[in-house]
């Protein structure tokens, strides 16, 4: 297994200044933005897409540190209602994808989507309780009319090109759950997988060791993200798990996300990196922060502490003791 990062989280270095930040503190892989939410600071489609020239250069600047690029990163809302928010992230999926076949790069992470609750609405509708039924007939009307037949176009193109889609199971989309990615697997494909964060496991009352069972006996584990995140419970017991109190007033949130190690210990974390390797997943473990109470330099460094603790860097071939 290797130890990455998302390099969102360094939007304000040059590529090169991030390379060789990431590489001094022990990181092997980089997981790139492409757009959408993440932006893309390091990694330009425009500028890549079919000019040979100037992927090669640009694979030779990672390559030469040592790195690998484990995905690059489009998350956005394809399946917006609002046709011109869903066609530029659905452009920059399908951009990202043919970037991410000519470059060699496996996997490409994005979300799901969530549309609106029928074809002339403005916002998404992501339905959350199976009563009223007015909720379970927007949702069969979101799965089998907009859902399933987007992604099975899409995971057919990405198989076309060689390459995998990690979906983050993520509240506000609509595969969100274990549950949901693999409805949409079993409907679309293998190309289909997830990009697990337990970070988004845990706020929604699911064990991420027993999400990676659930996934892994799939084989449906695509990519991995390293988040963590905290329960208030008083505040729990106040708003209940859909908080809608904002990020940013974390004193009166009923969860918000920490830094690796800073929501659960060590030995939680070394839990999920085993069964990981149980499960066959031996590619790229890839941190991630947006932890509100320390400074990205301040929460990398401790992430990376906590994970090279546990990391498993050689699996075994034979058990020898048998």
């Amino acid at each position: 297994m290797k130890l990455g990062v998302f390099t969102v989280l360094f939007s304000d270095k040059s590529l090169e200044d991030m390379l060789d930040y990431v590489v001094a503190k022990g990181i092997e892989a980089v997981e790139l933005g492409t757009g959408g939410y993440p932006g893309n600071a390091h990694c330009s489609l425009d500028e890549l897409l079919d000019d040979q020239e100037k992927q090669a250069d640009f694979l030779n600047k990672i390559n030469d540190r040592g790195l690998i690029v484990s995905a690059l990163s489009c998350h956005g809302n394809p399946l917006h209602p609002q046709k011109q928010i869903a066609k530029e992230a659905d452009e920059t999926l399908t951009k990202t994808i043919k970037l991410a076949s000519q470059l060699g790069i496996p996997v490409v992470n994005t979300f799901s989507g969530c549309p609106g609750d029928h074809e002339d609405a403005k916002y998404p509708n992501w339905p959350v309780a199976p009563w009223p039924n007015d909720f379970q007939e927007i949702l069969t009307w979101q799965w089998e009319q907009k859902l399933i037949p987007y992604w099975k176009e899409k995971a057919a193109f990405a198989e076309k090109h060689h390459v995998k889609i990690g979906l983050e199971l993520h509240g506000g989309f609509s595969v969100h759950t274990p549950a949901t990615l693999l409805r949409l697997r079993e409907a679309c494909g293998p190309a289909i997988g997830a990009n697990l964060d337990p970070s988004h496991m845990w706020w929604q009352g699911i064990d991420p060791i027993e999400a990676i069972k659930i996934l892994g006996r799939e084989n449906a584990i695509h990519h991995f993200h390293a988040k963590d995140t905290i329960i208030d419970q008083p505040n729990t017991n106040k708003n209940g798990l859909t908080d809608m109190t904002p990020y940013s007033d974390m004193q009166n949130r009923a969860w918000y996300f920490r830094t690796v190690g800073f929501g659960h210990d060590g030995k939680e974390w070394a839990d999920m990196i085993s069964t990981l390797r149980l499960y066959s997943y031996d590619y790229v473990v890839s941190i991630e922060h947006e932890d509100g109470l320390m400074s990205i330099e301040e929460g990398f460094t401790k992430a990376i502490q906590t994970l090279k603790a546990v990391m498993v860097k050689e699996s075994i071939e034979d058990m020898w003791w048998t």
